[in-house]
């Protein structure tokens, strides 16, 4: 049954909070829902299972670890990434940590859950992709679905995860449709989709850029380029091997991100790659990223500040001549 990306991340949210007790919603105005994903969560569980904090994202980041250590399974929604940059030392210094100062006597099972990217031309202090910065703390799992089934599939995985991850949604991806199972349905964390084959090139992403990649895809199909699209759909641990297999049959590798080029997601894909399947590559592998600068108001000049369907396959062209 086709579905809005929305609905799947809360459809997953109303079955495991009706398969576990132990998992309860915490966050920035949940109980109204503010992107609709929580919408309808207090009124079938309460309001001890859905709670509304204050906007003190630090403090709520770290309520939930304690939680976490102590036996729940908390979910924490706190709206945009960047509002998680204010919680940060609680996800790098001690959610990612508890386990391990322990010798793995506790657990740590919660899920970090926020808008992240350029959509709906809000400015620079909602639209940044900070998913660089979660990839970067050991012990952390950090996934962006890029389509409505996988949304549901890697929520419901992550919410049962016994580790902290860090769930990003792009924000401009709530009202793409596609279809979704119903009922139980899980996709391990650390498995990648390939969304499209190919044979000319690999082209690697996460989130909204996967589909990008998919329309430049369909473009290049049109003038013989045949290009592969590797979804990785979690950032942490990623699908190295599946990306390693594919640079093998293509022998080009263009890593697209929306993040920053310095430090980005696609400088870690593309460095394994040049370390791991260096004598497969046709040319040097490639990535395609954000402008560094704050993403602007403007939705001409937001446009031209991250990749897109013609940016990328540009740069396809160009590597395929190589």
């Amino acid at each position: 049954m086709k579905k809005y990306y929305i609905r799947a991340i809360q459809e997953a949210l109303f079955e495991e909070m009706e398969r576990d007790e132990s998992v309860f919603l915490m966050g920035e105005d949940v109980r109204i829902g503010c992107f609709a994903a929580t919408r309808g969560l207090c009124a079938k569980y309460g309001e001890q299972r859905v709670i509304d904090t204050p906007i003190s994202e630090l403090a709520v980041a770290g309520a939930a670890v304690g939680a976490a250590v102590t036996g729940t399974r908390p979910i924490v929604d706190l709206m945009f990434g960047q509002f998680l940059m204010l919680a940060y030392d609680q996800v790098s210094s001690q959610a990612n940590a508890m386990r391990y100062m322990f010798g793995g006597q506790t657990k740590v099972p919660l899920v970090y859950l926020v808008q992240n990217g350029t959509g709906p031309c809000v400015g620079p202090h909602h639209s940044n992709s900070v998913h660089p910065l979660f990839m970067n703390i050991p012990l952390v799992k950090v996934v962006m679905p890029s389509c409505p089934a996988d949304a549901k599939g890697l929520l419901k995985s992550a919410i049962r995860d016994d580790n902290p991850v860090v769930f990003f949604n792009h924000t401009s991806i709530g009202g793409m449709k596609g279809e979704v199972p119903d009922g139980e349905y899980l996709i391990p964390l650390g498995k990648g989709d390939i969304k499209k084959e190919g044979k000319d090139i690999t082209l690697c992403a996460v989130g909204i850029m996967v589909n990008q990649c998919l329309k430049a895809a369909a473009q290049l199909e049109k003038e013989g380029i045949s290009a592969e699209v590797v979804d990785l759909r979690t950032l942490k641990p990623w699908d190295k091997e599946m990306v390693l297999e594919s640079v093998k049959k293509t022998g080009r590798f263009l890593a697209v991100d929306e993040s920053y080029k310095t430090c980005g997601a696609g400088a870690e894909w593309v460095a394994t790659v040049a370390e791991e399947a260096f004598s497969d590559l046709k040319c040097p592998a490639s990535r395609l990223s954000g402008e560094e600068i704050p993403i602007p108001f403007s939705p001409v000049l937001q446009q031209l500040a991250v990749p897109n369907k013609d940016t990328i396959a540009a740069k396809v062209r160009e590597m395929v001549k190589k």
